[in-house]
Parts: structure tokens; C-alpha cells; sequence
């Protein structure tokens, strides 16, 4: 099959059916988006509750340069504050995303609504500050909600500044990150020896590897996960292209097919918020729908699996 992406995708499903009764639109409108109920929440530090599906910012803020391409960013990002989505992912690794980022939320003033969440990635503890305080910089805040270990780098002696930051009030909370099972090994043991305030790893429908081990992990001691990668990178989309919604996405108000590969996640019993890549105000919409509403109980998890597994 060649590529598909979200764009191409979701232009063609208006001409889809669903095949069930009941499902209503295809894609949330902004009515939908605000009249359809309280988001489902979990507890993250330092703030409280927030909706179960954040933002992601990777390859889609990375490189804007022009005012024609920021600005559906800075209008993704304004109806997602509106629609109270909070959890913005970024990371120094993903090109400009983090100066995007900062000047659009600035330029709209509305930093106090967001949760930033970002990375540091450096070979060692001296390239590792300096990093940071890019960071800090190019989100134009003097507080970071988030700052976790990009991929376990240099962990050992990040891990240890970053809680002398967090101590400072300069960071909120801190964690490590993967999306990488060949790493879980190493992973799950950080997190048996280290405390932890958050963990991203990647796990989609078609991608269950964190399942395992890491995600029971997390729901054993308490510490809260943030998902990459939850559309499988675009996989899912390639799999699903052309198909309308099984009958069961009704029983869960999943009108889209991101909003199933959405909720599959949110509902397992680890309680984790995906992340996905947004850069589209119907995105953006679409996406904080799947923070709403029933999930799938563990029936219905299984023959979601089984489902993609048959594609």
C-alpha cells in the first residue's frame, strides 16, 4: 500500500458511510467539540487533572518559516487552548518546535492555560544545561511543567540536575522517555529503582509492545504516561484507509478512526494521555473528542485488536 498520511486521509472520509447507527459526523465539529460532555482526566504534577489527550509537536512545528505556514499552527494551537486541551509536547530535538511554540503561545497570551512538557537529550550533564536553558528560552517561560530525559541520554546524570531544578521551582515535574522497545529493558529498571513524576513511551493499536512490562510498570507504582507514536506513525491510518468505522466505534462515540486509535490507549487501565502530532485546527477538534465519552472496556479492547490484527 503506498503512504498515507493523516492529510490524505482524512479528506476522503466524508465520503465514507459509518456503519453504524447512530455515529453521527465523521469529523467533530466545533459544536461537537464543545457541547459533548466534561474530558476525561488524570492527574498530572504540578498541576492537577488534565484532559486525557495532549499535543505533539514533532516533524509538524518543526520548520514553519513563513507566515502562511504558521499560522494554521498558531490556530491549532488557539482552539486547542479554547476547546481546554493542555498538554503540549515538544522536545530541542524536533527542529524549531520549541521556538514555534513559544512565540505563538506569547503572540496569543495564553501560556497560563498550557502544560508544557519538553526534553532534554544532550550527550552529557554540560551539553545537557546549556540545552535546557534553550529551552527555557525558546519557550519564553521561566517555568517548565515538564522536563524529561530524551530517550534515557545520559540519564544517570541528567535525571539528578533535573530534580535540583524542580527543587529550584524551576520545572514542575520530571521523567524519562522512550520510543524504542529495545530499550525497555533499561527502562522498566530505571523505573524500579528511580522515582518518577511522568514516563512517555510509544504504544499504538498495531504497536502493544509497552503493554508488556512498562505500562503495568507505571500503574503499579503510580507514575503517570504520556504516549508517542499513538497512531503507529501513520500506520493506522494506511491500514484503515478506505474502511468505514466498525459498528462498535458507536458503542464508545468514536466517530473517526483517530478516535479510536485514541481511545484504545486512553482506556487502558494505565491511564495513559497520547500525544499525537497536531497541525490542524479539525485536528485539534477531532482529536480532544477522543478525551470524551465512554471507553472501551477490556471486551472491546480485545476485538479492537483483534480487528487491526486481521487487516
Amino acid at each position: 500500500m503506498s503512504r498515507v498520511d493523516r492529510r490524505e486521509f482524512m479528506a476522503g472520509l466524508a465520503a465514507l458511510p459509518v456503519v453504524a447507527a447512530g455515529a453521527g459526523a465523521l469529523l467533530a465539529s466545533p459544536a461537537f467539540a464543545q457541547a459533548a460532555g466534561a474530558y476525561n482526566t488524570r492527574p498530572l504534577k504540578p498541576v492537577g487533572e488534565v484532559p486525557v489527550v495532549g499535543m505533539g509537536s514533532a516533524q509538524v512545528f518543526s520548520n514553519p518559516t513563513t507566515e502562511e505556514q504558521l499560522a494554521p499552527l498558531r490556530a491549532t494551537l488557539a482552539r486547542f487552548a479554547e476547546l481546554g486541551g493542555k498538554v503540549i509536547d515538544t522536545a530541542p530535538s524536533y527542529g524549531r518546535a520549541e521556538e514555534v511554540i513559544g512565540t505563538l503561545v506569547a503572540q496569543l497570551g495564553m501560556r497560563d492555560k498550557l502544560y508544557f512538557a519538553t526534553k532534554v537529550g544532550a550527550n552529557n550533564l554540560d551539553e545537557g544545561k546549556a540545552q535546557i536553558e534553550r529551552s527555557f528560552a525558546n519557550l519564553k517561560t521561566d517555568k517548565i511543567e515538564l522536563m524529561a530525559v530524551h530517550n534515557l541520554r545520559d540519564v544517570d546524570n541528567h535525571l539528578p540536575y533535573l530534580r535540583e531544578l524542580q527543587a529550584a521551582g524551576r520545572i514542575g515535574a520530571v521523567g524519562v522517555t522512550t520510543s524504542s522497545d529495545q530499550q525497555y529493558e533499561a527502562f522498566a529498571a530505571l523505573m524500579e529503582r528511580t522515582p518518577l513524576d511522568c514516563i512517555q513511551v510509544d504504544y499504538a493499536l498495531d504497536n502493544r509492545n509497552a503493554a508488556q512490562r512498562i505500562l503495568p510498570l507505571a500503574q503499579e507504582k503510580g507514575i503517570p504516561v504520556m504516549v508517542n507514536l499513538p497512531f503507529g506513525r501513520n500506520r493506522l491510518f494506511q491500514a484503515t484507509a478506505g474502511k468505514p468505522l466498525p459498528h462498535w466505534a458507536a458503542e464508545i462515540g468514536a466517530t473517526s478512526w483517530a478516535q479510536v486509535f485514541l481511545k484504545y490507549i486512553t482506556s487502558h487501565p494505565s491511564r495513559p494521555i497520547p500525544i499525537p502530532g497536531t497541525d490542524q485546527v479539525r485536528y485539534a477538534e477531532d482529536n480532544l473528542g477522543a478525551a470524551r465519552g465512554r471507553l472501551p472496556d477490556a471486551a472491546l479492547r480485545t476485538r479492537m485488536e483483534q480487528f487491526i490484527d486481521g487487516l
